[in-house]
């Protein structure tokens, strides 16, 4: 998909997809068609800054979303650096080795997982439910950027921290992240 047009499309879909955390990753740096996996009909691969590729269905970008997704989606990139950030400490390190089996990982096989510590949505939970619920935590409207952001500057910098401070992130395959149960 070479059309730039094209490219922001699928960006502003993609970033409504109900797992849009997990399918972005450390970030999007192009897209491709996917051969099916079930049925006659292609679909859309995301291919990340990191090299490694991961499809998405864009029926399940088009249902509607609850208010608690849309707060999570926004959430996840509030703190999307910090898993690229972590890539590229392992990648310098030359530690690209799997957490779990301790195999040594393809650049384009890897994928940064929340491990051995609480994953991703049970951080943004135990955040909304000090505030008070998702409800609590106001949006800007996605139609600014895309993707909406944290009205309160200063909540959303308390959202970074208390994620920082809970997350634990390692590297594992791609196969070895789907395998893994999700808490």
């Amino acid at each position: 998909m070479d059309d730039p047009e094209h490219h922001r499309l699928l960006l502003d879909l993609l970033d409504m997809h109900p797992y849009a955390e997990d399918k972005i990753g450390p970030g999007v740096e192009a897209f491709a068609i996917a051969p099916p996996q079930r049925g006659p009909y292609s679909g859309f691969q995301v291919i990340r800054t990191d090299g490694t590729r991961i499809d998405f269905s864009y029926q399940d970008c088009l249902k509607p979303r609850t208010y608690r997704q849309q707060v999570l989606n926004v959430m996840g990139d509030e703190v999307r650096q910090t898993k690229s950030d972590y890539f590229e400490a392992r990648r310098a390190a030359d530690t690209l080795i799997s957490d779990l089996s301790g195999q040594p990982l393809a650049s384009t096989d890897i994928a940064v997982s929340y491990f051995q510590g609480p994953a991703f949505n049970a951080i943004a939970e135990e955040f909304a439910e000090s505030l008070g619920g998702w409800e609590t935590i106001e949006l800007t409207s996605s139609a600014e950027q895309g993707l909406g952001r944290f009205v309160d500057r200063d909540l959303a910098e308390r959202w970074f921290i208390h994620h920082q401070e809970r997350a634990v992130f390692g590297l594992l395959s791609q196969q070895e992240n789907r395998q893994r149960p999700r808490a």
